[in-house]
């Protein structure tokens, strides 16, 4: 648009979106919030919007677009969930006073980092808004995270980019903030993850930031709180005396899990649907309260590695477990507890109405409830949750006297505070509703001395109050009093000298009203304001309870039991059980397993055919830890496990898109974090390392792993393999122990036991996982022939006398192609078999899904069919 055909809006208009180029600008213009130019062109298409002109005879039309300002939250959410800003302008003057522009200004810039509003549909999940900050001298990040609707604060020093991509995508964080000085590859690598990136200037310190930063004695962490804290007070501008003072963590004051380990154990989100169902977050969530939901999620992400903590839950747990008629009066309290979190974060904001401060009341009111229940019940164990269960009696007192208990949702339009609350208000309402009977009683009057039987008295906001008189009766209305204010088709309004001067006390009775009601409202709110402390060291409180009570619940309806700490590096689980696939499948369907690891025993070896649960074994073990950690009992008829640092998981096939990386670059990868980074008092889950490569390559590879692990690191390690040549490491490992999954044939057909047994698998059972796929008949024939070849080549060559410049043969050898070929020609067979068995052949099952595998067969089938 040329400047010369600007109108003073939209100078206005681009003067404020100057300031938020990268933001949608929703410009407050009477009822609705309009988009122009841009914005409205994209903001049409994003919102289903119908797009129209401005000056639409002018010659460079402006493009607009507008919402309803009352349903402006629903489209504003919508724009933010997509990764986009919005920069809400309001009008700051009324317009009925103000000769000229109106003034306007962004009251607020809501990101996808800084969103609260966020529907009950994530009540359990945290939305956190992270900022980075770069040391070069000391090669060093500062990282911290808040999440602006529960006031949560905290801060780190993370030493490496792997870290901070860690940290990043463990948080689940939609919005990262940064300086200048963070060099562009790290901000590239941000952006790889899907994270938007925001970009803040420094502010001058002022008394929020040192209030909330005091207790950080370390300058780049300093830094970095300032940082985040300087964005928020940028976008929000509004009130943030909800936030906690910063909390210092270090990543090691935890179990540590990498976020390839959170995804691959499935703890808070499935691996096929993203979705919380088929987790272990799912499983154990029977918490009653929104902040105990996501307390629970927290502590499955950041497992404790202090021994007496653990046995602090363990010991609640456990008490709560054997009271059972005192926790169901606890989860019947709980139930009725709001979020008072994010309760309090709406009363700093300002941004609380009526029936928030009812939710409010209403949960302060169970306090004292849920702590007389665990008084009868507590041990030491309670000690610090019975101190900060500290009912607030003031508030809901407060609350009580002057809020209605229905109130509506707006706060401006009356009807929220009580009769006999302020005398003041009592007094314009009386006035008010007198006027009212008065109208009602004019009605009447006017219907007897004109005969006028269908005359009303009524209301609108443009003309006030009126007189209405159907046409056919208007030879009935006296001139000498009534005065013509409004003709419509059928009918005339009129008003009287009376009218007017009843209508100016009942307005300014009404207005008045209102306008103290209000006032009243936000001196209560500011009042409750001042407690917004003691009300999240309650929400704290209440929130870890839950998470407990949940715990004993859950223990009690699927038979976990308390593990025993052990003080040495013992792992020993009797009847294990993997507690997702146990509550998918049925406790009658699960086959339990032992998990038996001396001082003596470092390494588990473990062989058996595909689809008998290595796999799931594997993941029991690591789930069980963090299920002891946590303070949750675990699956198990009896268990004694010890105190685990870290855990690295190397489980299924998988590229990584975002770096380019292969599935054999992704194993490899994840294999050198493990052996980089593990300690003996670490946790290994290695399944199938070596399977993406050549056959040779692999099988070196994870040996010389498995020996790395052996004599350098000691870690507990589980390590399953398809290369039954490995298990003669038993030879040369002293703390190798070689299991298998037992499995056995009747009758030709495999049957699955599921079960660990001592020592290595005698076969690998590879067509005959092939037979329960579906491949033909004819294909599992061909490939019992050419299996049983290859069987006796191996044995003639290990049997064959080796000179010294030849390698000995073991009896595990496996010809290349060029010797299967060779030894077993495919003349006999038909071309559709013949390219069926080639591809059989280089056919990689453990890379495939289920589905994957039925729908090749299915391929084959039909090619063999239609000879």
């Amino acid at each position: 648009m040329a400047k010369k055909e600007a109108t003073p809006m939209m100078v206005q208009y681009q003067k404020i979106k100057d300031q938020y180029p990268d933001a949608f600008l929703f410009y407050r213009l009477g009822d609705f919030y309009e988009l122009f130019n841009e914005d409205a062109i994209k903001g049409s298409q994003l919102l289903e919007l119908t797009l129209t002109n401005r000056s639409r005879n002018a010659a460079h039309p402006v493009p607009m677009c507008g919402v309803p300002h009352k349903a402006a939250q629903n489209y504003i959410d919508i724009l933010v969930d997509q990764g986009y800003k919005v920069a809400i302008c309001e009008q700051m003057e009324d317009p009925r006073l103000t000769k000229g522009m109106v003034k306007r200004e962004v009251i607020q810039l809501v990101t996808p980092g800084t969103q609260v509003d966020v529907g009950s549909q994530n009540a359990k999940t945290n939305n956190y808004l992270t900022a980075v900050v770069y040391e070069a001298d000391q090669r060093a990040f500062g990282f911290a995270y808040a999440d602006l609707s529960t006031g949560e604060l905290k801060v780190a020093k993370l030493t490496d980019q792997a870290e901070l991509v860690n940290e990043l995508v463990s948080l689940q964080t939609k919005e990262t903030v940064v300086d200048g000085q963070l060099p562009a590859t790290y901000q590239e690598v941000i952006k790889k993850l899907g994270i938007l990136i925001s970009h803040q200037s420094a502010l001058p310190v002022n008394a929020s930031v040192s209030y909330l930063s005091q207790d950080v004695d370390n300058e780049l962490l300093k830094r970095v709180v300032k940082l985040l804290l300087d964005y928020i007070q940028t976008t929000q501008k509004r009130s943030l005396q909800h936030l906690k003072r910063a909390v210092v963590y270090e990543p090691s004051d935890f179990l540590e899990l990498d976020h390839n380990s959170q995804y691959n154990l499935e703890l808070t989100r499935n691996i096929r649907t993203g979705k919380k169902s088929g987790t272990l977050l799912w499983l154990l969530d029977q918490t009653k309260t929104a902040m105990g939901g996501r307390k629970l999620k927290q502590w499955i992400e950041r497992p404790l590695v202090n021994r007496s903590k653990i046995l602090s839950r363990h010991d609640a747990v456990e008490v709560l477990l054997d009271h059972y008629y005192e926790r169901s009066q606890l989860q019947d309290e709980l139930i009725k507890v709001y979020d008072l979190e994010r309760l309090a974060g709406r009363i700093a904001f300002g941004s609380v109405n009526g029936r928030d401060l009812i939710q409010l009341k209403t949960s302060l009111q169970q306090v004292p409830k849920v702590k007389y229940i665990l008084e009868q019940i507590a041990d030491d164990s309670f000690e610090k949750m019975l101190k900060n269960l500290v009912p607030l009696d003031d508030i809901v007192d407060e609350i009580q006297r002057s809020i209605v208990d229905q109130p509506p949702i707006s706060v401006t339009d009356g009807g929220v505070i009580k009769d006999g609350f302020n005398k003041q208000l009592d007094q314009y309402r009386d006035a008010s509703n007198n006027g009212q009977k008065w109208l009602t009683e004019l009605e009447a009057k006017e219907r007897r001395v004109t005969g006028i039987n269908n005359l009303k008295v009524g209301f609108n906001h443009v003309f006030g109050y009126y007189i209405e008189v159907t046409k056919v009766n208007l030879d009935k209305v006296p001139d000498n009093r009534y005065q013509r204010k409004q003709t419509l088709a059928n009918a005339e309004r009129f008003s009287t000298p009376e009218l007017k001067e009843k209508e100016a006390l009942i307005l300014e009775a009404q207005e008045q009203s209102k306008t103290l009601e209000y006032k009243l409202f936000v001196q209560i709110r500011d009042q409750i304001k001042k407690s917004i402390k003691r009300i999240q060291a309650l929400a704290d409180a209440i929130a870890t309870i839950d998470v407990l009570q949940s715990f004993a619940s859950v223990s009690e309806e699927y038979r976990f039991v308390r593990p025993k700490l052990a003080k040495d590096h013992q792992v020993d689980v009797v009847e294990g059980r993997h507690p997702v696939v146990e509550k998918v499948l049925g406790h009658q369907q699960y086959v339990p397993n032992d998990v038996k690891m001396g001082n003596d025993t470092s390494i588990l070896l473990i062989t058996g055919p595909n689809m008998s649960g290595k796999s799931t074994y594997m993941r029991q073990m690591a789930l069980s830890v963090i299920m002891n950690q946590m303070g949750c009992f675990i699956p198990a008829k009896k268990a004694q496990l010890p105190i685990f640092d870290k855990i690295f998981t190397r489980i299924g096939a998988a590229d990584d898109l975002i770096s380019g990386q292969s599935t054999f670059m992704v194993e490899m990868k994840e294999a050198n974090d493990a052996i980089e980074n593990a300690t003996p008092n670490s946790l290994i889950l290695f399944d199938e390392i070596g399977r993406g490569t050549a056959t040779y390559d692999g099988m070196a590879l994870a040996q010389a792993i498995i020996e790395y692990v052996h004599n350098n690191i000691g870690a507990k390690t589980l390590f399953s393999t398809h290369y039954h040549e490995l298990t003669s490491l038993d030879n040369s490992l002293k703390h190798l122990q070689n299991v298998h999954v037992g499995a056995t044939e009747s009758n030709g057909e495999l049957v699955f036991l599921h079960k660990i047994q001592p020592g290595p698998a005698d076969k690998s059972y590879g067509i005959h996982v092939a037979k329960l796929a579906g491949l033909p008949n004819g294909v599992l024939s061909r490939a019992a022939h050419i299996l049983s070849g290859l069987e006796k080549k191996a044995n003639q060559m290990a049997e064959k006398p080796t000179s010294t410049s030849e390698q000995p043969v073991t009896k595990h050898h496996r010809p290349n192609q060029e010797e299967q070929i060779s030894l077993f020609p495919l003349e006999q067979v038909d071309d559709n078999q013949a390219e069926v068995v080639s591809q059989l052949r280089n056919l990689d099952l453990m890379s495939k899904t289920p589905m994957q595998i039925m729908n090749q067969v299915y391929k084959w089938q039909q090619k063999i069919n239609r000879e």
